[in-house]
């Protein structure tokens, strides 16, 4: 009884000193210079970016037009029903904004967190481009998404395109990083 006990304090205790990591990067900005931007995906209309997604990628213009990197690297393949991929749809509205073609790196594979992560590794690689790179997503995912850049290789700050999130988003990201810290993050997306 008293090992299920110190067990059960373990494991909430693990749980909370997790949530509030996850809380406290959901608000910090630590845009800096680097290789590239790297835009996480998210939902796409029929080649047109959903509000979230477009403000990642209005996000990763702002960042272009700062100067902090010379590319944009855009992510996202189809969900079920999707007849184009979110990095396309990305691809599109960026060079609809004025973003130039030669700045602009397309992930069309991914399906979450991290095969868009380790695909826009291998793509940085192939066109010679340094890993130093600028995550944009929500801030709720913050953690994560430079936990598993870390993990393929990648030396990331994350500029969030949006706040915090919400306790339910929250409560999400606290469980994808409790579990991919246990497990590995790469095991974690294999099980998804």
């Amino acid at each position: 009884m008293t090992s299920l006990l110190v067990i059960a304090v373990v494991v909430i205790g693990y749980v909370a000193v997790t949530f509030a990591q996850v809380w406290l990067a959901s608000d910090r900005d630590d845009a800096r210079p680097a290789d590239a931007v790297v835009v996480l995906g998210a939902a796409q209309w029929d080649g047109r970016p959903s509000p979230v997604f477009q403000q990642r990628l209005d996000h990763a213009a702002e960042l272009h037009a700062q100067g902090l990197a010379p590319v944009i690297v855009v992510t996202g393949g189809k969900q079920d029903g999707d007849r184009v991929t979110q990095g396309a749809a990305a691809y599109d509205y960026l060079r609809s904004l004025g973003i130039a073609e030669e700045a602009l790196l397309v992930e069309v594979d991914g399906t979450d967190t991290y095969t868009e992560l380790a695909a826009s590794a291998a793509i940085l690689d192939a066109a010679g481009i340094g890993r130093s790179v600028l995550l944009v997503t929500d801030g709720y995912h913050s953690l994560r998404t430079s936990m598993i850049a870390t993990e393929v290789g990648m030396d990331a700050a994350v500029s969030p395109a949006s706040g915090g999130g919400g306790g339910a988003e929250l409560m999400r990201e606290t469980a994808a990083v409790s579990l991919g810290r246990m497990l590995g993050f790469r095991r974690l997306s294999n099980w998804t």
